[in-house]
């Protein structure tokens, strides 16, 4: 793993899992490409499928309340191709949010939180390969939401990790049935401090 100075985070990115290829698109923007059958899954039924090996980008966010989102473009091709922004304490206690690509072939918001195994659910249907993300997060409390516009937010969910004491934060590609993704993350966006309401997404 190396560490990468970036403008749009607070601290150096630290990479879990190298990328097919990743390039930094000014002091805003990142794109990473993950190589085929990748993903960041523990599977409730089948433990053969338990996967921590998509390429991720981490930071460790300084602040115990702060605000991370990016607008995310997936070139998608493969079942559950997605783009992600992770939540991670610890290899087995995690959540993802995720805009990726359903098995009827349609972009959808995902998320995903792992106590020990996964809780997957699949949320909206997205028209188009571009929305954004955004994880709020305080002490103990995690929302999820979405955007069209980047305006106008939507909860997708509403939970917990517990307390927070090796937490970071980042940015991933995923392709667990295909040869490969690539994903833009641009628009990046981290602030201290939290919204007004975890539900209204305000």
């Amino acid at each position: 793993m190396t560490n990468t100075p970036f403008e749009a985070f607070p601290a150096s990115l630290v990479w879990k899992n190298t990328p097919v290829h990743t390039e930094l698109l000014g002091s805003r923007s990142l794109s990473i490409t993950a190589a085929g059958h990748t993903d960041w899954f523990i599977d409730p039924l089948d433990r053969a499928w338990n996967k921590d090996d998509a390429p991720v980008a981490l930071f460790t966010p300084p602040d115990g309340e702060f605000v991370f989102s990016a607008k995310i473009r997936v070139a998608f091709a493969s079942t559950f191709d997605a783009g992600v922004i992770q939540l991670r304490e610890k290899t087995d206690l995690w959540g993802k949010l995720c805009f990726e690509y359903s098995p009827q072939n349609k972009p959808m918001i995902v998320s995903v939180v792992t106590r020990g195994k996964s809780d997957d659910c699949n949320s909206t249907i997205i028209d188009g390969n571009e929305v954004y993300l955004r994880v709020a997060v305080r002490p103990e409390v995690v929302a999820f939401h979405y955007s069209t516009d980047g305006a106008f937010w939507h909860m997708v969910r509403y939970f917990t990790l517990g307390r927070h004491e090796h937490l970071s934060v980042g940015l991933s590609a995923q392709s667990p049935c295909g040869p490969g993704c690539e994903v833009l993350f641009s628009e990046i966006s981290y602030r201290a401090g939290i919204i007004r309401d975890h539900r209204s997404g305000e």
